[in-house]
C-alpha cells in the first residue's frame, strides 16, 4: 500500500512538472508571436565563416555612409587583384548609385544591406521582409541583379530577422572578425592587429568604408596575400 501511495505521489508531482513546462512553453510562443509575430521557422541561419578546407579570405564592407573612402579603398583593391562584397544600404545606393556601379565593373558582390539602416532585432518579420525588399529593389534598378546575401545592419539577428532574410531566400552573412573600424580613435595599425593574427581559412572580415580602413586596405591586402590567402567575394568562399 505505501509503495503504490508512493508511485501515486510520484506520479502527481510529475504531471505538474509537466503541465508547468508546457505552460512555459506557451506563454514563450505568445510572448514572441506578439513581440515579432509568429515564432520564425528557421529557413536559413546565420554563417559566420566559409570554407574552412579553403585558403581564402572575404573582405566585407557594409556601408550607410563613408562614400569619400570608397574611391580609395576600390583602387586598393584593384591594385591588388582583390575581389571584396559590398553591403550597401538601399537609401545610401540611391544616391551613390555610381559607385555601387563601379563595385560591379571591378569585378565585387552586391550584398543587401536593408533599404535605411533600422535596428532589425526591434521590428517584426514582416517589417523585416519589407525593409529588405525595398533594399533589393533599389539596389536591383541599379545593378539589374537580385542580391544573394543579406548582412544585418548593426549585425544583429534575433529570430525574426534571419527568418525574415529566409523568406527571401537570401543566405544571412555575420562575420569571422570585427575590426572594429568604425570606433572612435581607431588606427590603421589597430586593424591590422585585429586582422592578421586571427585570419584563418574561409575568414569573413567585417569593415567599413573609414578613414582608418582606406588607409590600412594596401597593407592589409599585402600581407594576406603573402600568407597565401586568396582574396574573393563571400558567395565565392562559401
Amino acid at each position: 500500500m505505501y509503495v503504490l501511495y508512493y508511485r501515486r505521489q510520484w506520479l502527481r508531482r510529475l504531471g505538474v512538472l509537466l503541465a508547468l513546462g508546457l505552460l512555459l512553453a506557451l506563454s514563450f510562443t505568445a510572448w514572441r508571436w506578439l513581440r515579432g509575430g509568429a515564432v520564425p521557422a528557421m529557413k536559413t541561419q546565420p554563417i559566420y565563416q566559409g570554407d574552412p578546407g579553403r585558403k581564402a579570405v572575404a573582405l566585407t564592407f557594409t556601408i550607410d555612409w563613408g562614400e569619400e573612402y570608397l574611391p580609395a579603398i576600390l583602387t586598393a583593391l584593384q591594385q591588388a587583384g582583390a575581389r571584396a562584397t559590398f553591403f550597401p544600404t538601399g537609401q545610401w545606393a540611391e544616391r551613390h548609385p555610381d559607385l555601387v556601379r563601379q563595385m560591379l565593373a571591378g569585378g565585387h558582390e552586391i550584398g543587401n544591406h536593408g533599404q535605411s539602416h533600422p535596428h532589425p532585432d526591434n521590428l517584426s518579420r514582416e517589417e523585416n521582409r519589407r525593409d529588405i525588399q525595398k533594399g533589393e529593389a533599389t539596389l536591383m534598378a541599379i545593378t539589374g541583379k537580385k542580391p544573394a546575401l543579406y548582412s544585418p545592419p548593426y549585425g544583429e539577428s534575433k529570430p525574426q530577422v534571419v527568418a525574415a532574410a529566409g523568406d527571401l531566400g537570401y543566405k544571412f552573412i555575420m562575420w569571422t572578425i570585427n575590426t572594429g573600424d568604425y570606433l572612435p580613435n581607431t588606427r590603421p595599425d589597430d586593424i591590422l592587429a585585429t586582422v592578421i593574427p586571427k585570419c584563418q581559412n574561409g575568414a569573413i572580415v567585417l569593415l567599413h568604408p573609414t578613414e582608418p580602413t582606406s588607409k590600412a586596405l594596401p597593407e592589409l591586402l599585402k600581407q594576406l596575400q603573402q600568407r597565401g590567402y586568396a582574396l574573393v567575394t563571400v558567395s565565392e568562399i562559401l
